[in-house]
């Protein structure tokens, strides 16, 4: 049997109940619940610094963020290293793998290869010679750009695409995928990475995919009690707010231009299986598939638009694993564990026999597939620095069933029970039955910080210095324990 080819789909700030596999009835996403139906969903998948550099950071390198020494973005923080001691890209391509990617890598500087032998980007518009760019200006009509439709990176506004749908960087993106599988020596095995730069702002789908969803129902945002502290009207007005209270019909109006954003996704996921399954049959078979996005989107949940935040919409992300076909037998259609962005390195290691190095701190999930795991982690740890605002710094733990925040700034705690909640409507924090349970999650966080010895635990309790919390690998790499 040929080693197997792997193909990593990894999409950008795309939400975990974004799908219709995890149970969102508003909208239409056939060719991903089909691949999930082929392998296993994880529906505790987290990522631990919910935003794109420090997410990819820990996804690349399968380390900690400690490790990585990308703690957020803001105060204290950096760009992504380009230096790890081992990649995933790099790994395969040492282990013989031809090893490219499409799509958005958010490298610094850009063109860092991170262990690819070949790449072709679309950095939207942090990189003006980009290869879509290029692409653009000699297939788009003249004197149109990819950003007439003049919706801000990060912004809540919402719109069609205002040009013909083939140029929309997404279509681009499996087109170019496409091209390279075409041209691929197939006696040779692969790792291609398609990175989708959307669904991340600016929400422009080409027209058919807003109007499916712009002429229904969407789904209303969740919001607390709690959640008023975000309704802050001076910074709603910004076009690009973090936070703030929308009218519904914004809020419809990005929601169906972020649901089509996913389902026009969906639509390039389903040219990658009909073009592999009459042109790349026998490789398609052989591969291993693992679907994922870098962190969510808040989509005006709790007054919040973006990333950075503890809450599920910005942290729970999708994660599916498809083995290839004859790997195929007992399996479970849906795992429970707690998982996260740094066990994939581990993971697809393990399904193509390349050695583990001892940098990564991630868990193979290859045995998950089968059956839970006895001595699985209790729960993971997630934070982000101070980015938009000191009130939006956090620190959480989380197994999926409860989720323990600490807003460091504001000295808010909260805790949620996902089970009975799972929008994070009701904050049990002060709730008198609760407390034995909070002081265990409490203390999950406090044995976190701890071991850090970083000052941020003080005579066993959680305490927050002025100075932003700065790991000591920031520009120093860690050569791993092991």
């Amino acid at each position: 049997m040929p080693r197997p080819n792997v193909i990593l789909i990894l999409c950008d700030q795309m939400r975990g109940d974004a799908f219709r596999a995890d149970g969102n009835r508003f909208i239409e996403t056939p060719n991903i619940d089909y691949l999930a139906s082929r392998g296993t969903r994880f529906r505790h998948a987290y990522t631990a610094v919910p935003s794109c550099i420090p997410a990819r950071s820990i996804l690349w390198s399968g380390q900690r963020q400690w490790h990585t020494g990308v703690l957020g973005q803001g105060r204290g923080q950096g760009p992504m290293p380009n230096d790890f001691a081992h990649t995933i890209a790099g790994e395969f391509a040492s282990a013989g793998y031809r090893t490219h990617l499409v799509g958005k890598g958010h490298f610094n500087p850009h063109r860092a290869s991170m262990g690819f032998q070949t790449m072709e980007l679309d950095e939207s518009g942090r990189m003006p010679d980009s290869e879509h760019r290029q692409w653009f200006r000699t297939h788009a009509p003249e004197g149109v750009t990819p950003d007439d439709h003049g919706v801000a990176f990060n912004s809540w506004h919402a719109r069609p695409w205002h040009t013909e749908e083939h140029l929309h960087p997404t279509a681009w993106t499996m087109s170019r995928s496409l091209a390279f599988l075409e041209s691929h020596d197939s006696t040779q095995p692969f790792f291609l990475n398609i990175s989708f730069a959307r669904p991340h702002s600016p929400y422009v789908p080409p027209r058919y995919y807003f109007d499916l969803y712009h002429n229904r129902e969407t789904p209303p945002p969740h919001v607390g009690e709690w959640s008023a502290r975000n309704d802050d009207p001076v910074t709603a007005v910004d076009p690009n707010a973090w936070r703030g209270k929308q009218t519904p019909e914004a809020i419809h109006r990005a929601r169906a231009a972020y649901y089509g954003e996913v389902s026009f996704i969906d639509t390039q996921i389903g040219r990658l299986m009909n073009w592999c399954s009459r042109y790349r049959r026998a490789a398609w078979e052989n591969s291993w598939i693992v679907f994922v996005a870098d962190h969510g989107d808040m989509q005006g949940d709790h007054h919040l638009w973006r990333k950075n935040h503890a809450y599920e919409g910005s942290a729970r992300i999708p994660f599916i694993v498809v083995p290839p076909k004859e790997f195929r037998g007992a399996k479970r259609a849906v795992a429970y564990e707690v998982v996260e962005l740094r066990d994939i390195m581990p993971t697809l290691f393990e399904a193509a026999g390349i050695p583990i190095p001892p940098t990564a701190e991630g868990r193979s999930l290859l045995p998950l597939l089968d059956a839970p795991a006895s001595d699985w982690r209790p729960y993971i740890h997630g934070e982000h620095s101070q980015n938009y605002s000191p009130e939006q710094e956090m620190q959480y733990v989380t197994d999926g069933r409860r989720k323990f925040i600490w807003l460091p700034r504001i000295n808010v705690e909260q805790f949620f029970d996902l089970e009975s909640d799972p929008g994070e409507r009701v904050n049990l924090i002060d709730d008198p039955s609760r407390q034995s349970e909070i002081a265990t999650w409490r203390g999950y966080l406090v044995k976190e910080l701890a071991e850090r010895d970083c000052g941020w635990v003080v005579d066993g309790r959680l305490h927050c210095p002025p100075e932003p919390l700065v790991s000591p690998w920031k520009d120093v790499r860690w050569i791993g324990t092991r």
